[in-house]
């Protein structure tokens, strides 16, 4: 679409140019080489996840970094020359590799680390202790709206520690919300558990919903038969609702169930998770029966749902 800007607009675009122009220089990002490095930005972009987070694979570093494929690879395969990184293959999926720093990639790292700490500190004792609030109230602001506008959130695999926390999580989360005992909980780390113990990638999967760095919601698709596939423990954090997370994620499993080859996709749930079974309805899952029970310390009515791929 073409045509006029609003002058308002005009000068708002200006100042975001200004802005950007000013801090790239400030902090020397048009450099050939990062603080005074034989590295580009992207390499030290690279280098700094896998300095901060076990378990990464080259498709983390994609969606984390917004990187091309092919040039992420590269990048990657000089690094491995260079004996910065190693590769481990992936327990849970053959065809990916766990990267990992070496000792001599964390000796590169290291005085890039010291060295933009210091750059950043000599920024900041320019200012007063006011002026500092005030700049890095201004940086988040700057990213939560960003964030929300552009990627609200992003979808990625299980990783460890992920079972333990949804565990916790929809424990709390279904106590304070509907008054379920510990049971429910137990029932959570049952299923969860027995995912992790016997996950099989070429028949099951689980997504996991991000926010800002921290889980906001999840779900299993796990094996029932050749045919049959079970959606369950999806849920979706109170303050990341209305985002579409949870239709999404009812989304991906429908997707994967189909491209694997099952015929069925099936669910329980109760009769008083009112919005997770709108979610259900939309994306075309039929009630086939329902019956009443007392468990996590409530009367309940259970409801199976199927859906015919």
């Amino acid at each position: 679409m073409t045509g006029k800007q609003h002058p308002d607009e005009a000068e708002q675009v200006a100042q975001v140019r200004r802005f950007t122009r000013f801090y790239t220089r400030r902090i020397g990002l048009l450099n050939e080489g990062l603080l005074d490095s034989r590295f580009t930005l992207s390499e030290v972009r690279i280098l700094y996840e896998l300095a901060h987070h076990d378990g990464l694979r080259a498709t983390d570093l994609t969606r984390e970094l917004d990187l091309d494929t092919g040039y992420l690879s590269r990048i990657l395969k000089k690094f491995e020359a260079r004996g910065l990184i190693s590769r481990t293959p992936c327990e849970r999926d053959a065809r990916q590799n766990i990267l990992a720093l070496t000792e001599d990639g964390r000796h590169a790292f290291e005085p890039l680390d010291q060295a933009s700490r210091q750059q950043v500190s000599a920024l900041l004792s320019r200012l007063s202790s006011e002026q500092r609030a005030r700049l890095t109230g201004a940086m988040s602001t700057v990213q939560e709206l960003l964030e929300d506008s552009e990627q609200p959130y992003a979808l990625r695999a299980l990783q460890i520690g992920d079972i333990g926390w949804i565990v916790h999580r929809q424990g709390v989360l279904y106590a304070q919300e509907y008054g379920w005992d510990e049971t429910f909980e137990a029932l959570v780390a049952e299923i969860a558990g027995r995912f992790a113990q016997s996950f099989d990638p070429s028949r099951e999967g689980c997504w996991i919903a991000e926010r800002r760095g921290e889980i906001v919601g999840s779900v299993f698709l796990v094996h029932d038969s050749d045919e049959i596939a079970k959606l369950r423990l999806l849920y979706v954090e109170p303050a990341a609702r209305g985002l579409g997370i949870g239709r999404r994620l009812v989304e991906e499993c429908i997707g994967f169930a189909r491209i694997k080859g099952y015929r069925t996709l099936t669910l329980w749930t109760n009769d008083v998770l009112v919005s997770v079974r709108r979610i259900y309805e939309a994306a075309g899952f039929k009630l086939v029966k329902q019956e009443p029970h007392h468990s996590f310390g409530k009367d309940l009515v259970g409801q199976y749902w199927q859906l015919e791929l």
